[in-house]
């Protein structure tokens, strides 16, 4: 088989200031290759409110640009990894997971229970809209994330992904229990319920794949088949490094995050600490696994398959 190449972000949870709070790499499978680029160690970082995770999140292409999403900034860098421009707004809060949908890049604002889109062209974001449960019934309302009058900070279903394809949108988070569609009109339907905790859900084939973070596994549901489990990489104890130094217990190994597909056939997954593992959906066989460090608080956010060479 031809095994791929991807670019990975890193964050480093409960890290302290002063400290790495993690990077971007290139893993290449096929030579077992890791390149750090980015260390994202920037001084300037706003630790207030800030969640437990500090570094660099989702990842998408324009053409020879790469878009990185930090918690409330997205930037732009080239194919050397400098940072060519970068944009901010009051609604982007905690993002998580991006996607670029033909002129448009879908953001997570995790912070605000809602999904935010920028303008590549106009290099502006243009439109938002917040995510409610209200009685069991799903709802929306979209508002101009330029115009002030939008939601107040909020992080009940904390919104962590999404997925923008010819269906529409899709989005989940670790406490709505359900991939969610929203629709032209901002009507919200639940294509169906996930577990408690998951990240990266999206549609698959005929079924939904996502990291069922809190069971350590990758799985994949299909309508027309048996579900396929995947579980995700552990190791020896003795090999962690700074286990129990996280006064927050939140840094633990097997912490599932960041998916991508290959060939409509494999699924790199990430996991903590850092983490990347190639699994064969045909077969139920983990192929390959990668490890880029065994600092138990680094731990794979972002993943994507490198699209240039």
């Amino acid at each position: 088989m031809n095994k791929p190449k991807v670019i990975a972000t890193s964050v480093v949870r409960g890290s302290q200031q002063g400290e790495s709070h993690g990077g971007v790499y290139t893993v290449d499978f096929a030579t077992e290759k890791v390149i750090q680029h980015v260390d994202w160690n920037s001084g300037d970082i706003d630790f207030e409110g800030r969640g437990a995770d500090r570094g660099l999140r989702g990842i998408t292409f324009d053409g020879e640009d790469i878009y990185i999403a930090a918690s409330d900034e997205l930037f732009c860098y080239d194919q050397n990894f400098e940072i060519k421009k970068s944009w901010s707004n009051p609604y982007l809060k905690h993002c998580h997971e991006i996607i670029r949908k033909d002129r448009f890049i879908f953001l997570t604002s995790t912070g605000f229970d809602s999904l935010l889109a920028f303008d590549i062209d106009k290099e502006k974001f243009f439109w938002a809209v917040h995510i409610l449960n209200q009685q069991n019934q799903w709802s929306s309302f979209a508002f101009d994330p330029t115009s002030g009058d939008g939601p107040r900070p909020v992080n009940n279903h904390h919104i962590n992904m999404v997925h923008v394809d010819d269906g529409g949108i899709y989005t989940s988070g670790l406490h709505t229990n359900a991939l969610l569609h929203v629709g032209h009109q901002g009507d919200v339907q639940m294509v169906c319920s996930l577990p408690p905790g998951t990240h990266n859900s999206r549609p698959f084939k005929d079924g939904v794949l996502f990291n069922d973070t809190q069971s350590d596994r990758l799985f994949y549901a299909s309508r027309s088949a048996s579900p396929k489990t995947f579980a995700i990489k552990h190791y020896d104890p003795a090999h962690i490094q700074f286990k129990g130094i996280d006064d927050s217990k939140i840094a633990r190994q097997g912490f599932g995050r960041g998916m991508c597909i290959f060939e409509n056939r494999y699924i790199i997954g990430g996991s903590s600490p850092s983490t990347l593992s190639l699994y064969d959906l045909e077969t139920g066989e983990t192929i390959s696994t990668i490890n880029l460090t065994m600092d138990i608080r680094n731990a794979i956010h972002g993943l994507e398959i490198w699209p240039y060479d």
